[in-house]
């Protein structure tokens, strides 16, 4: 019942509890209503302030102007029934007002001017600063083009204010005056303060981050710009308020080459469509979506299915054509507002700009809209000069069969163009005696097709296609090529489909009719070579299989097979087979341990490639030695032969080449010399070529996003490793093809990551989403794991009542599969959380009652010998219990637990695993000092006590320690 004024303030707050939204802005507008019953000037103001701040931060700013003038004739009518937090937003929202003016068209300029005169006399009467006055001066002045520099350091040349701009959103507005002029490194040095956290506010450094993502793309800096991208829209995203840094990130998917992962942010955030009540904010919004939709139409991409306005089906070109038509006249109106075409101009200029990079940037995380744009995968272009094609259609197939028989990958290029020709329905098959005649080319183009099918891992079409191709060589008299291919068929699936084994009598027979059509002369060289090469294929793959004990027979089977297949190739002169099979055998010692002679053949590999004229053959040679070399403790060699494989394939062209591993493996061997930077490059672009792959390669994406997300939470960066976790699960993705433990890992990762960024609410409802996901898993300690971080962090999300029914779980859990350390470490935090969230004193037995089930755990499991770390239990409890006594002010008995604690923790080593004692003894040392000397008011002896800890901290050889004692010892002894 809000009756009273009393009733009416407490709904105030409760409401300002909030997020913003639809639900804070209309009970917000019925507080209005409810408070308009009292003669009470606080109360009105108040309600009227909160609607006021509602609209702002919900899209509906222009209705701000409205309420603003009911606050100011409450504000003339009775200043003193105002308090002080109030009278100063009346002069605060001032500026709101002037905003939301100049940002809607329909709102003459002259009454903008006046507005601004309004601001500048009220300030000055009231006796506040001009500096906020001369701010809104120099918007006014950007956004119509009229005076800019001038305003601009009219307001810059004056000291700041008590109502200037939080320093965080000034910064900005600086930031994009240099962005105007073009200075983008200059802009970014100023931005500098609020990217690094060090300036903030409940905007910042979201929209800061939004503003500096095309400068950070202009100037190359990539890492940071794929790092502001990931934490600065998840800041944004689905917000009213941020229509226009929602766009920005759009715009940056489209100019940074992530197409898809721009629909994905557009379909997230559809219901901004529908936020009009910024005009301002809404031509930006418009023009960011349209840079997007712009550039996939140019593409071709006119017919694919795009997020729109809610009511109707939407396709690039109808959603192009819409955009087009509301945002050229909503900038028309601004225009014709201000007499200049400086806001047409902005947009025109925004819609110019074209792609900033050569290459995607990859970003770590999965984009699911639109797959079919995911799986274009840009074909690598060749850095360096590739030679014509023959017009002739016979000279094309001639080379590109003498290309394929190098293994060049323009091969592929050609075969590719001859299959284009033949299709075409005005083709004839020439007449030319060394071409041979339609059946063979059918033949061959059919057996392309297989190759086709395989290097996208399909394995069932591209067996059926080489069987095909078998057939149809054989129809055209060619028993040869159609055994090679038919051979083929015989491995084609080992190590790539699950229970697939060699058929050895088969492969025997096919080497023994190999053997009579060579010597027959009915079978090419590299066809005979071939058949071989698939022998000892089957071998190699037989004796992976059976590491680390392989038998005595599949040991002499692989080295006569591979043995065969090298003298073959040597006695016939072909380099690039015989070193394909010296690099079966160093792929065999390396993975047997002996990396130094794996290393040493696949060097003397490239030797033999490079004296053969063959270095199209050398990535991925490379590639292997790079394992190797990782394998072998040498990831600073192997970061080179990496990078060297990558650049060899893509000079040469190798779209076959797998390029996703070696990327994993880069970002593996990046991490093994401590290059952060580098691995996380290299595992953003092995999971975007992962997601090229299709749904074969869905586990393969999301393991090495899991990596990423490591990489990234272990130097700091926890919302750019949220961002990756949320992709990987994702509830538009489908994780039904994951491994049901990797879903698991990746819930869990991401459910501490959002504990890291005190986004309890998030986290509380994945660590939920993990219980129910590992709810049928026998593994006990997981539930007890799962259900002792699921109450913490109930805990401190505020739902007490969740937090205790999870520790309910966990004592469940913990009783089938003891977990003494992990359940009592939760209970003291329980313990500790009670005394800070609850509300103090009151709370303390409770939380001294969690701290003694700590106790008693440790001591069952003395009696039962359950594993735990009884010094560790013990000194915790006490710590914790000091923490909890001081809190409720009974600073005698707390400053008694301190000392137990140090007590515990000093009597012990230096157990190994175990967290270092004598660290804890120095904090717990540190927690008895400051009770000491501060609530007890007793510093001489708290003094004492740090001068003896600070000299066993230095002898146990702390480094960190030592120094907050220190400075703990400074302030006391300051006192």
């Amino acid at each position: 019942m809000l009756d009273t004024p009393a009733a009416v303030m407490a709904a105030l707050r409760e409401n300002d509890a909030r997020p913003y939204g639809r639900t804070r802005t209309v009970t917000a507008e019925e507080l209005v209503e409810a408070a308009e019953q009292f003669e009470d000037t606080e109360v009105r103001s108040m309600a009227l302030l909160e609607l006021m701040e509602a609209y702002e931060y919900d899209g509906e700013s222009n209705k701000s102007p409205v309420v603003f003038a009911r606050i100011l004739k409450l504000w003339d009518q009775d200043p003193d029934g105002f308090g002080d937090w109030a009278e100063q937003q009346v002069f605060w929202r001032f500026k709101w007002v002037a905003g939301s003016l100049r940002d809607n068209p329909d709102v003459p300029l002259a009454a903008v001017e006046r507005w601004l005169t309004e601001l500048r006399d009220r300030y000055r009467a009231a006796g506040h600063g001009l500096q906020p006055y001369y701010a809104q001066r120099y918007h006014l002045a950007r956004h119509t083009g009229v005076g800019v520099q001038d305003a601009y350091e009219l307001w810059t040349a004056r000291p700041r204010t008590e109502l200037s701009n939080c320093h965080a959103c000034e910064t900005r507005a600086r930031a994009r005056h240099f962005l105007d002029l073009g200075e983008d490194a200059r802009a970014l040095e100023t931005l500098a303060p609020v990217l690094s956290g060090r300036s903030s506010c409940a905007e910042e450094p979201c929209l800061s981050q939004s503003v500096a993502l095309l400068p950070l793309l202009r100037l190359g800096r990539l890492d940071e710009a794929r790092s502001t991208h990931l934490t600065g829209y998840r800041a944004a995203r689905g917000k009213a308020s941020m229509l226009a840094a929602v766009a920005r990130h759009i715009e940056f998917c489209a100019l940074s080459g992530n197409e898809p992962r721009g629909l994905e942010l557009l379909a997230e955030n559809r219901d901004l469509f529908a936020v009009t009540g910024e005009p301002g904010a809404r031509l930006d919004f418009l023009t960011g979506v349209e840079v997007l939709i712009a550039a996939l139409a140019a593409a071709g991409h006119g017919e694919l299915a795009v997020s729109g306005p809610a009511g109707r089906s939407w396709t690039v070109d109808t959603l192009l054509a819409h955009l087009r038509t509301e945002a050229d006249a909503l900038a028309a109106r601004f225009d014709a507002r201000n007499g200049t075409d400086t806001v047409g101009a902005a947009r025109r200029d925004r819609l110019a700009v074209r792609p900033l990079l050569a290459e995607p940037l990859a970003l770590g995380v999965r984009a699911v809209a639109a797959p079919e744009l995911t799986g274009a995968a840009p074909a690598a272009a060749p850095l360096r000069t590739v030679e014509a094609e023959p017009e002739d259609f016979a000279a094309l197939v001639l080379r590109a069969r003498e290309l394929e028989l190098l293994g060049h990958p323009d091969g592929d290029r050609l075969w590719k163009r001859v299959a284009e020709r033949a299709a075409a329905p005005d083709f004839t098959h020439p007449e030319h005696a060394e071409l041979g005649g339609p059946e063979r080319l059918r033949a061959e183009l059919a057996e392309q097709r297989a190759h086709e099918a395989l290097q996208r891992d399909d394995h069932a079409e591209g067996a059926a296609g080489l069987l095909a191709a078998a057939e149809l060589f054989e129809q055209a008299g060619l028993p040869g090529p159609a055994l090679m291919v038919r051979t083929r068929t015989l491995v084609v699936e080992l190590g790539e489909v699950e229970g697939a084994v060699a058929d050895w009598p088969a492969l025997d027979a096919a080497l023994a009719r190999a053997g009579e059509l060579h010597a027959a002369g009915a079978m090419t060289d590299d066809d005979y070579l071939i058949v071989l090469q698939s022998l000892a294929y089957a071998a190699h793959h037989d004796l992976v299989e059976a590491l680390p004990e392989p038998s005595a027979g599949t040991v002499a089977r692989f080295e006569a097979a591979v043995g065969g297949y090298r003298r073959a190739a040597v006695e016939l002169g072909s380099a690039r087979r015989a070193a394909t099979s010296r690099q079966y055998v160093a792929d065999a010692a390396a993975r047997q341990g002996r990396s130094a002679e794996a290393a040493a053949e696949l060097r003397e590999v490239l030797a033999q490639l490079d004296a053969a004229e063959l270095p199209w053959h050398t990535p991925r040679v490379l590639g292997l030695l790079g394992q190797v070399l990782l394998q072998g403790g040498e990831p600073g060699q192997a970061v080179e032969v990496f990078h060297r494989a990558l650049a060899e394939a893509v000079r040469w062209g190798d779209d076959a080449y797998p390029y996703a591993p070696t990327y994993m493996l880069l970002g593996h061997a990046s991490l093994g010399v401590e290059d952060f930077g580098g691995a996380v490059r290299a595992l953003s672009e092995a999971a975007a070529r992962f997601d090229r792959l299709g749904a074969g390669a869905v586990e393969d994406a999301a393991r090495v996003r899991l990596q990423l997300a490591e990489v990234l939470r272990g130097t700091g960066r926890d919302a750019d490793a949220v961002a990756v976790l949320e992709s990987v699960l994702d509830a538009s993705a489908s994780t039904a093809g994951l491994d049901a433990r990797m879903v698991a890992q990746a819930r869990l990762d991401l459910a501490r990551g959002l504990v890291e960024l005190a986004e309890y609410r998030d986290a509380a409802e994945e660590y939920l989403r993990l219980a129910e996901l590992v709810a049928g898993w026998e593994d006990q300690e997981t539930h007890t794991m799962v259900a002792c971080e699921t109450a913490l962090t109930l805990a401190r999300a505020g739902s007490w009542e969740a937090a205790e029914a999870a520790l309910g779980r966990a004592r469940e859990a913990h009783r089938k599969a003891p977990q003494v350390d992990r359940l009592a470490a939760t209970l003291r935090e329980l313990a500790q959380l009670t005394m800070r969230e609850r509300g103090g004193p009151e709370w303390l037995d409770a939380a001294l009652a969690l701290l003694a089930e700590a106790d008693a755990l440790g001591e069952a499991a003395e009696r039962h010998g359950q594993e735990h770390t009884a010094w560790y239990l013990r000194g915790g409890s006490h710590y914790a219990r000091a923490r909890c006594l001081a809190v409720a002010d009974r600073f005698e008995e707390a400053l008694a637990e301190a000392e137990r604690a140090v007590e515990v923790y000093g009597e012990q080593g230096e157990p190994a695993g175990a967290p270092q004692p004598e660290s804890l003894r120095a904090e717990a040392v540190r927690l008895a000092a400051l009770i000491e000397g501060g609530d007890l008011d007793r510093p001489k002896a708290a003094v004492k006590r740090l001068t003896a800890a600070i000299a066993r901290a230095e002898a146990a050889g702390l480094t960190e320690a030592p120094q907050v004692l220190a400075e703990l010892r400074g302030r006391i002894a300051g006192h």
